[in-house]
């Protein structure tokens, strides 16, 4: 039987960069794959270098060396357009700030990468209803981003990332701004919601409460990667 491939893929990736003469190794050598339906927590102290890690597995920025392989397509050579595009098609993106668009609704919000992707106006409304339906947001549909809670408004972020039914979820803090009890409710549903969908996260975070719910943990210390 044919293993499937892994969602994505970092192999012998290594970025450095220059302060003066000095040559910085933020990442060294980090070997990681993510299947389907897994979510991986990233941890490691402030400056480890792990939103440097999460740029370069979501294709928006190039490592010094090593590839990245998104759904078994190595990413290292092509221009920046086809990243661009790889994005679209495989990566959903969650960070600790929400930038959700202010002037539109919360089912509007969700409606939008769908709409950029090319669905009918129909498809991307019925598709972001029940995204936000499963995220217990079915009475905020029409509310604007300043009459949600900070929670409510992750939860339209999460939903947004989702929109385009991506293969990997790249989340960077995507708790941070929330109180302990608001920041469970809303990852125990976007852990639901990634399991339904059958997506893979890489999620970084410093709530160790939150890494021990996930499917694994890897830690990010000195720019080496251990399970």
């Amino acid at each position: 039987m044919t293993q499937q491939p892994f969602c994505l893929q970092l192999s012998n990736i290594r970025h450095d960069f220059k302060q003066g003469d000095e040559t910085i190794h933020v990442l060294k050598n980090i070997n990681l794959g993510i299947k389907p339906g897994e979510l991986v927590a990233l941890v490691g102290p402030s400056g480890s270098g792990k939103s440097t890690l999460l740029q370069i597995a979501g294709l928006l920025e190039k490592p010094s060396a090593g590839t990245v392989s998104m759904d078994g397509l190595v990413c290292g050579h092509l221009s920046d357009l086809k990243r661009t595009e790889l994005r679209r098609l495989y990566a959903g993106f969650v960070y600790q700030a929400h930038h959700l668009l202010p002037e539109f609704t919360a089912l509007e919000n969700v409606m939008m990468p769908q709409l950029i992707a090319g669905k009918s106006k129909r498809e991307a409304r019925l598709y972001a209803e029940e995204l936000l339906t499963k995220l217990k947001l079915s009475h905020r549909l029409k509310h604007r981003p300043f009459k949600l809670s900070g929670g409510e408004q992750q939860r339209v972020a999460i939903a947004r990332a989702l929109a385009n039914h991506p293969k990997i979820l790249i989340a960077d803090e995507p708790t941070g701004n929330l109180d302990p009890h608001t920041s469970d409710i809303v990852f125990d549903e976007f852990k639901a919601l990634a399991k339904e969908k059958n997506v893979a996260a890489l999620i970084a975070t410093h709530n160790m409460d939150l890494a021990q719910k996930m499917t694994r943990q890897v830690i990010l210390k000195d720019g080496v990667l251990v399970e």
